[in-house]
């Protein structure tokens, strides 16, 4: 996040889009509500689904799956031609906009209706509501980045914000809410192919001479493989061994069959989880470690506060922390990893990471720092970019909409949409195993419109087949408003309904990340 999750309580204005907030960030979403009710900030909503959100907005932009920069192109047309973008801003902290200015003239909100479905006039509605506001912060969740356009629809959202001077400011930015605790931690350290810890690029000379001399090892110039890559490559026989940490692909990877297919082509499979997961149970080998009650360490939460985890329980059986099973590893293959501590280990991160160098354990022994927090009497970032950006000027980017890889024909007419549940989490390796979780969410439900459910002859719990070009599943059906007519919604937590069979594997060119928020299907009783 740009900004800080309290802002968002006292900001004017907050546009969510691709974000389910009450159910899957249901701490932030208690501040949407909040900020709404109680403080009188506007909520535009920009979602395919009538989330709970709907209920406390201005207005609610219901666009197709997939059709996220049409949307926010019209919303900029809107803002330019009736002279609301900030002029100032614009022409002292961006560059670019010309570009911009010329690509989004064509997205008139008539056009972009016929793209997306969303009327006109609430389009214009929802653009002067954005621009009219002091401060207005955008959050965005997977909803977003889940598409080929993923990095497009993303370069979008800032094109928006930029335009009307919300970046740098309090209450503002774009603020995208991280799908698991410690994602933001994970990239901070490097958990991306092609940077170092604090994004310092493979391929700058500088940065891996850094590298190699705290580390004491040659290291490539060549980014890695993203995660798709990685199965791509195991399936070619380019990768020979996968070693998978507190990840559950045969769950959470669109296309399973073919996934199951390029894991078991592997000549080793390591797994280190903390249950036996559907991954875990074809490999070779099979690490237990410790959960994040059992040991000590920190986490990065999406508005950048490094936190302090501390050990509460001991870990069951042989389970041993993460760090000492890669560490003990590392020792057997011959490069030397001799750390006594999470502690020993952090305090190496502020030594080779800027943005970290400020922060020890004593400092966020009771209370978390925002990074970048470059030295010891900083007191931690609350927003970025406030003065100038980190490239100096902000730039737009230009961009077109671009259709999803799989639209609806008459063999799949429907478009299906996946994400979580409010009681669930990710692929369900905890949460399906606790009662109160399960009690409230037993199973896989298939969310269908009373119209669609009524044309095709399907009653509520009913169970249905959903089938795609790659793969069916059999699921209860839930006929409910929150799905639009002609889109069905499935959750992908339980492995008795594995919705990722049907998922399509197409991949936004820069980020790598598989389109599976949209996906023809067809629907019958099964």
């Amino acid at each position: 996040m740009t900004n800080s999750i309290d802002e968002i309580e006292y900001t004017d204005l907050i546009l969510a889009t691709g974000t389910n907030t009450t159910e899957n960030h249901p701490v932030i979403g208690a501040k949407i509500k909040r900020a709404v009710k109680q403080q009188g900030a506007k909520l535009i909503v920009i979602d395919p689904r009538k989330i709970d959100l709907v209920k406390y907005a201005d207005i609610w932009l219901c666009q197709k799956p997939g059709t996220d920069v049409a949307v926010f192109n019209g919303m900029m047309n809107v803002i330019i031609s009736e002279g609301l973008e900030a002029k100032e801003y614009i022409v002292e902290r961006t560059e670019g906009f010309d570009a911009l200015k010329t690509t989004v003239a064509k997205y008139t909100p008539e056009y972009v209706e016929k793209i997306s479905g969303v009327p006109a006039e609430d389009l214009r509605k929802a653009a002067r509501l954005y621009a009219g506001a002091k401060s207005a912060s955008i959050l965005y969740a997977m909803g977003i980045t889940q598409h080929i356009s993923g990095t497009d629809n993303v370069k979008s959202i800032a094109n928006l914000s930029m335009i009307c001077g919300n970046v740098g400011i309090e209450g503002g930015g774009v603020n995208p809410l991280r799908g698991q605790n410690n994602v933001q931690g994970a990239c901070d350290m490097g958990g991306l192919p092609n940077v170092y810890p604090a994004y310092q690029q493979v391929a700058n000379e500088d940065a891996r001479k850094k590298f190699e001399t705290a580390w004491g090892a040659i290291l490539s110039p060549k980014p890695g493989l993203t995660l798709m890559e990685m199965m791509a490559a195991a399936g070619s026989g380019a990768v020979k061994a996968l070693y998978i940490m507190g990840e559950n692909p045969l769950l959470s990877d669109p296309d399973l069959h073919h996934v199951k297919k390029e894991l078991q082509n592997l000549e080793l499979l390591v797994v280190q989880d903390i249950f036996m997961t559907e991954t875990a149970e074809i490999a070779d080998v099979v690490l237990p470690v410790a959960s994040f009650a059992e040991k000590d360490g920190t986490f990065s939460n999406t508005e950048r506060r490094v936190q302090r985890v501390r050990k509460a329980i001991e870990p069951p059986g042989e389970a041993i922390t993460d760090w000492e099973a890669i560490c003990g590893i590392s020792n057997k293959f011959g490069y030397p990893m001799h750390y006594s501590s999470a502690k020993e280990i952090f305090e190496e991160v502020a030594t080779v990471t800027p943005s970290y160098a400020g922060i020890t354990y004593k400092r966020i022994d009771k209370e978390g720092i925002q990074w970048p927090c470059p030295t010891s009497d900083h007191k931690g970032t609350k927003f970025l970019h406030k003065d100038r950006f980190s490239r100096g000027l902000g730039l737009f980017s230009a961009i077109e909409f671009i259709e999803p890889n799989e639209w609806p024909d008459k063999e799949y007419p429907l478009i299906l949409t996946t994400g979580r549940v409010l009681y669930h989490y990710h692929t369900g390796t905890m949460t399906t195993r606790a009662q109160g979780p399960s009690e409230r969410c037993p199973e896989s439900l298939v969310e269908i419109n009373p119209a669609d459910a009524d044309r095709l002859g399907i009653s509520d719990g009913q169970m249905v087949k959903v089938t795609s070009r790659r793969g069916f599943v059999e699921a209860k059906a839930q006929i409910t408003d929150k799905s639009t007519k002609g889109t069905i919604f499935m959750n992908f937590h339980f492995a008795a309904a594995p919705v990722n069979l049907l998922t399509n594997p197409a991949l936004d060119p820069t980020g790598k990340i598989p389109e599976l928020k949209v996906c023809a299907v067809k629907l019958a009783a099964a």
